[in-house]
């Protein structure tokens, strides 16, 4: 029955409002199968992990404050793990995903269940994988309606569109990773970018499955856009059409008006589109932004298209936006530093202004020296194995989740002292650096915060090995991002520029090629929560990290138990 497990009063009063937003294949309960399901891309058939037979996977549509219950039945050959990323899922860590650090994973014929507790987002975010590279075809879209008798701040659009960017490889996603860690080396780059799971015309063998949004001419569209990819930051645009962004990370920011977003794998942008130009077909693309010198990327452009109603004969080839060049760090910047929370009466911004906790970190590509595992070989730079870290810390996952651990005190699987400091000071943006600062060291080690206390956390980007921008993503928490910078972070003359009024509510954030970024958070939140580069073959290096909240007294502010039915290690 469409409506189970729902009051009788919802029923009787939200009912017509509810099917208008969600349809009735959209309850409070999902059953999400994990299988292999062969798909067609790029002139050839491969089996790719789907959930219940969908790339990209099933939406979830809920409002806000409500909990969703996820069955997950892995069918699959590997380990699985979901996150639902964004989502605070508060005091309850053990639903939050990342294998290793809040569970261990569902092994194959296994299952989980999921419950996904919403909480103060409203907008769009998505859910993925979070187990090896399995996300690349394992992800789809969250859409968090306002709650019933509350509204949009900005005029109902006429429909609302998912779009799902991602990238698509000819070869099995899990070789790609397993040959990684076998070599040492950089990743195989992928050969496509998809907007929702379309190549689009410009691939071979894939105009005839090109993704088409129909409009209609004078109404206005709320694109609900997604950066789904494993390694590559996003350009998007609509040929001949500005969009409008309205809200980032399930947040509502103030209209900000484009010809081009730039959107980082992890983070999502809800942005108006007004149908207002000549009856004709547009092409809607996305393309790599990477600012990495000599960082291989996926150089080919997506598409599809925008497509006006009504009579008339399109174009015999439809006009292509014009993207900005692959590495053009100044328009990326120009898009980023211009959000602007909404700051309004009914969402406003709440800016942590009394510190408790500041710290610094570096973020860093680094080399290990040569050490044959397993009989790989070193395919880094001049012989080394590449690496990646926080705080010169390269991130080494336990054999058992850090949440268990710490739940059952078991003291040994991981070290509390993540350094508040970087413990090696130079000019990190310099631009040649001394190769004995690339080496980092392996550990587990997390940071404690203690409950309700306010956090400020600058992310200092390096110049080792390859300076690139780096989107960080923050699991449990938003974070406002009160400022930025290129070179070195003062913090005698940078904090003097920080937006306190109304800075962007993110959960993914991108730090700049050779810059920095500040972020503030309340850790009120208590639980294992991690933080780490978006970019999977940096989070496969060990660009990471664990905040652990610990609990507040009330039994309001700890940490729920965890389920019956965790996943064993």
């Amino acid at each position: 029955m469409c409506l189970r497990n729902m009051g009788l009063m919802f029923q009787l009063l939200g009912l017509l409002l509810f099917l208008d937003f969600f349809g009735c294949e959209a309850l409070p309960h999902y059953t999400f199968v994990i299988k292999k399901t062969p798909y067609t891309r790029l002139c050839s058939t491969k089996n790719i992990l789907t959930v219940n037979g969908q790339f990209p996977g099933p939406p979830l549509f809920v409002r806000k404050g409500e909990i969703v219950i996820v069955d997950v039945i892995n069918k699959g050959n590997d380990n699985m793990t979901l996150h639902w990323h964004g989502v605070r899922q508060p005091r309850s860590p053990w639903w939050d995903g990342p294998e290793y650090i809040t569970q261990c994973p569902i092994k194959p014929g296994g299952r989980f269940r999921y419950k996904v507790i919403f909480s103060k987002e409203e907008g769009t975010l998505w859910w993925h994988a979070h187990a090896a590279w399995n996300r690349a075809t394992v992800h789809g879209p969250i859409v968090i309606f306002p709650k019933l008798g509350t509204s949009y701040p900005f005029p109902k659009p006429y429909k609302e569109v998912p779009i799902v960017l991602g990238e698509w490889w000819k070869s099995d996603v899990m070789q790609v990773y397993r040959q990684l860690l076998r070599s040492g080396g950089p990743p195989n780059v992928s050969d496509a970018i998809t907007i929702n799971g379309q190549p689009g015309d410009l691939y071979p063998c894939s105009k005839q499955g090109t993704f088409r949004l129909p409009v209609q001419r004078g109404k206005t569209y709320l694109l609900r856009i997604i950066n789904a990819g494993m390694n590559e930051n996003l350009f998007f645009a609509i040929a001949q059409h500005k969009i409008t962004v309205v809200g980032i990370d399930a947040s509502y920011t103030k209209p900000l008006t484009r010809n081009y977003i730039v959107i980082p794998p992890g983070q999502t942008i809800d942005a108006l589109l007004e149908a207002n130009r000549s009856p004709n077909h547009y092409y809607m693309a996305a393309r790599a932004y990477s600012s990495g010198q000599g960082v291989a990327f996926d150089n080919t452009t997506a598409t599809a298209i925008l497509q006006y109603s009504g009579r008339y004969t399109p174009s015999s080839s439809p006009p292509l936006p014009n993207l900005p060049f692959f590495n053009n760090t100044a328009a990326s910047v120009s898009f980023t530093g211009a959000l602007r929370s909404l700051a309004s009466k009914k969402h406003p911004a709440k800016v942590p202004l009394r510190l408790h906790t500041q710290l610094i970190s570096t973020i860093s590509v680094n080399t290990f020296p040569c050490r044959s595992i397993n009989n790989s070989t070193c395919q880094g730079p001049n012989g080394t194995r590449l690496a990646a870290s926080m705080n010169n810390i390269s991130f080494v996952n336990p054999s058992i989740s850090i949440l268990q651990a710490y739940y059952q005190h078991m003291i040994k699987v991981f070290g509390e002292s993540f350094p508040s400091r970087p413990p090696l000071i130079f000019n990190f943006t310099a631009n040649f650096l001394p190769q004995q600062l690339q080496t980092p060291m392996p550990g587990t080690k997390v940071k404690l915060l203690d409950y309700k206390s306010s956090v400020e956390l600058v992310l200092q980007g390096t110049n080792l090995v390859a300076g690139e921008d780096h989107p960080m993503h923050l699991h449990g928490h938003s974070f406002y991002v009160v400022g930025w910078g290129f070179g070195n972070f003062n913090k005698n003359k940078d904090p003097l520029r920080f937006n306190l009024i109304d800075p962007p509510l993110q959960n993914t954030a991108l730090v700049p090629k050779n810059g920095w970024i500040a972020i503030r958070f309340q850790a009120d939140n208590p639980g294992v929560w991690f933080m780490h580069c978006h970019l999977d073959r940096h989070l496969t290096w060990g660009m990471d990290t664990v905040f652990i909240t610990k609990n507040g007294l009330s039994p309001g502010a700890q940490l729920v138990p965890p389920p019956a039915d965790f996943p064993p290690c």
